[in-house]
């Protein structure tokens, strides 16, 4: 899993940028970084937070070690006293995040960085590697396993992910998300997420026959007993071995505990179909039938259409690197500078794109709900000194298109805060859940997304709005700017 000290893994313009500040601005002037997204990945109506523990993780460790200060020291480009000042770094600013396992939505911030400016410059890049590659898996799984109706879900591409970590946290990611286990020894070991598997096809072939070769893995795995069928032919051979094998086990007495079959090529659909009615002809209806084979949301999405037999499906490829949508896209911009007067002046970065154009300030984010349903009707972005109380009336408006206004009546809908505090003065104050206990948390927060946002193709958008008074700022800065 690499090194613990993560320290270089940053660009090398952060620790440039940070020397320009050691230089020539107060390098204790304190700062506010946004790390938020623009768009919802695999064209969804949502995204998934994920990877706040990895986050917390690095920041308590965040240190130049002696090596460190060497290497930087052997480029060249960094003064000596820029370098004394790194060997004593520590963090020591304020952390806001959304938890691991909530929704979210675009241009909310998922992360808020409050800290002095070098400090605040230096995390950046961690931040986003970490946070963007998570919560893209776990979004991608919790696709998946909408896809699936209920079904299982076990993750199982590590052979395929994009290195070793890669393949350990976004199996850590997908859980998250909702699949029910992985292949991934090392990343159930670290997390203590359920661990699962059958067998390749080379166990087959390596005996003298197909039913030596399941009679075999029977007798060793009697309560785990999943057989790969396809190795030879689907319906000739592999599911009638596997039939003759669940026989003799339950003759000589053996619990059928959980067995079934896996299939893993072919037309999933049709096999699937007469393997469920050979196996209920022979007396073993409540056998699974599993499938793998290049699967994602939307083939899953396909066979549950066609009426396919299957109740449990291994996703590969196309989960843990999240093939269709290989990037997530998060971006980390400067919010607000803290004046002499203590307080924070807000910043703006402009753009010809207007879904470019950050929200300034120092910011809160609150989650509104129907109270009736008890799902999201709006998330809104606010100052972080405005209260809003839930018996008063609500005007919501879309601040790219204003007029669209929606009113609601107080007593309507509830509030929550989403954005809680991880560090306060350096000192970490959160405690990261379990990863089983995210994805319980996880099934929740999708349980109050409408059917029309969790759709595959063309989600209902869940807006996320400005209240009045972070709107009127970012109109003014945005003429003051067009003034100059």
């Amino acid at each position: 899993m690499g090194r613990q000290n993560l320290t270089l893994m940053t660009d090398l313009y952060e620790l440039t940028m940070m020397q320009g500040y050691f230089k020539n601005k107060d390098r204790n002037e304190t700062v506010i970084f946004d790390a938020f997204y623009r768009s919802n990945p695999c064209g969804g109506g949502y995204a998934v937070s994920a990877g706040l523990e990895q986050v917390i993780q690095y920041i308590k460790e965040l240190h130049f070690a002696k090596e460190d200060i060497d290497y930087l020291s052997s480029l060249g480009i960094f003064s000596s006293d820029f370098l004394d000042y790194l060997s004593s770094f520590r963090f020591s600013g304020d952390i806001y995040a959304i938890p691991e396992g909530t929704v979210m939505f675009p241009r909310e911030p998922v992360i808020k960085v409050v800290a002095p400016i070098m400090e605040a410059q230096l995390v950046e890049t961690a931040i986003l590697n970490i946070i963007n590659h998570q919560s893209l898996i776990a979004t991608k799984a919790a696709r998946v396993c909408y896809a699936a109706r209920g079904d299982g879900i076990m993750e199982f591409g590590l052979r395929r992910a994009q290195g070793p970590d890669a393949g350990t946290y976004g199996a850590r990611a997908a859980v998250i998300g909702g699949c029910i286990g992985t292949s991934n020894v090392l990343c159930g070991q670290l997390f203590g997420v359920p661990v699962k598997g059958t067998h390749a096809h080379s166990w087959i072939m390596s005996f003298p026959d197909e039913y030596t070769a399941f009679k075999t893995y029977a007798d060793m795995y009697p309560s785990a007993c999943i057989l790969l069928v396809d190795t030879y032919d689907t319906l000739k051979s592999g599911v009638p071995n596997a039939i003759r094998v669940f026989t003799e086990m339950r003759e000589a007495g053996i619990p059928l505990a959980f067995y079934g079959i896996r299939l893993d090529s072919g037309d999933l659909a049709y096999l699937s179909k007469k393997a469920r009615q050979m196996l209920d002809n022979a007396g073993f209806p409540d056998a699974v039938i599993s499938a793998s084979n290049d699967l994602d949301e939307y083939l899953i999405d396909s066979l549950k259409a066609q009426g396919a037999a299957i109740t449990s499906w291994g996703v590969g490829t196309n989960l843990i690197t999240s093939k269709d949508n290989p990037s997530f896209g998060g971006v980390y911009k400067l919010a607000a500078v803290m004046g002499p007067n203590g307080k924070f002046i807000p910043k703006i970065k402009l753009s010809e794109n207007t879904e470019k154009i950050t929200n300034p300030g120092d910011k809160k984010i609150y989650r509104i709900y129907d109270k009736e349903s008890g799902k999201i009707k709006a998330d809104l972005i606010c100052l972080a000194d405005e209260q809003y109380r839930e018996q008063d009336d609500l005007l919501l408006f879309d601040p790219q298109e204003p007029w669209k206004k929606t009113k609601l009546k107080g007593g309507s809908y509830t509030l929550r805060p989403i954005l809680e505090q991880i560090f306060k003065n350096g000192e970490c104050c959160y405690n990261s859940p379990k990863v089983m206990d995210i994805r319980a948390y996880c099934q929740i927060e999708l349980d109050t997304l409408w059917d029309e946002s969790k759709r595959l193709v063309n989600p209902q958008e869940v807006h996320v709005d400005l209240s009045q008074r972070l709107y009127d700022i970012k109109i003014e800065l945005l003429q003051k700017t067009s003034e100059k």
